[in-house]
């Protein structure tokens, strides 16, 4: 599959998997809330890690192409 995630989402993505853990293991949320949420942490990883979004895919969506752009200022400076 083509991936369809730019860093900055991956990262993002990381980043709240690792604040629902320690939220988790903090005790600062339980049941319901902690199993949505632990599921949702375990598909931010899995996407994160292989750089594809299904849901992304579905609706056309691709954080992917933002990066890495520079809106044609390479360096700043005249050639």
């Amino acid at each position: 599959m083509k991936k369809n995630m730019g860093v900055t989402d991956r990262v993002i993505r990381v980043i709240l998997a690792v604040v629902i853990a320690i939220l988790y293991f903090g005790h600062q949320i339980t049941g319901t809330a902690a199993a949505i949420l632990g599921v949702i942490a375990v598909i931010f990883l899995a996407t994160s890690s292989v750089g594809v979004c299904l849901a992304y895919k579905v609706l056309g969506i691709s954080t992917l192409k933002e990066e890495g752009h520079h809106g044609g200022k390479a360096h700043g400076g005249a050639h």
